[in-house]
């Protein structure tokens, strides 16, 4: 269902100069359709931005109606604690402290948390553990990925 909603709302969201991070539908009774975008030119979020785009989204899922029954839209920013989920964000925020789970254990355990080094050429994701070795994960074995909030992120974010 989410890759069915991405598929639908990204083209707009493309076209109104902002980039889908994330679709993700949760609950079972009372079922929520979050939509995560960012602006194309990097600029921070505002407001008006997820007005604009929870407008436009809703018109669009209006119309396909991917949705079985009703659902609460939410259209947010990613923040600073945003997920890693497309093969660029875990180049662009290389450098900044990351925790990671993965599907399944890689040298016996599921939860890291190190700096991102970014991809490998293969696309493995690496990252630098606080005890000096380093992991290296094939993103299709990443199940979570985000940034942990810290002084680092904040400063950037005030530059």
């Amino acid at each position: 269902m989410e890759h069915k909603i991405t598929a639908l709302v990204r083209p707009t969201l493309e076209g109104m100069g902002y980039a889908l991070v994330r679709v993700l539908l949760q609950g079972k009774e009372r079922r929520t359709v979050q939509i995560m975008a960012e602006r194309q030119d990097r600029a921070a979020m505002s407001v008006d931005d997820c007005v604009l785009l929870s407008r436009a989204v809703s018109a669009v899922l209006d119309v396909a109606d991917p949705v079985v029954g009703s659902y609460v839209l939410e259209v947010s920013s990613p923040g600073l604690d945003r997920p890693l989920t497309r093969r660029e964000d875990f180049n662009r925020f290389a450098g900044h402290e990351t925790r990671l789970e993965t599907v399944r254990p890689i040298g016996g355990q599921r939860r890291f948390r190190g700096r991102l080094l970014g991809l490998t050429e293969e696309g493995a994701v690496r990252l630098a553990l606080p005890e000096g070795e380093e992991v290296v994960v094939p993103q299709a074995d990443v199940a979570k990925a985000k940034l942990v909030i810290g002084d680092e992120p904040i400063a950037k974010r005030r530059k």
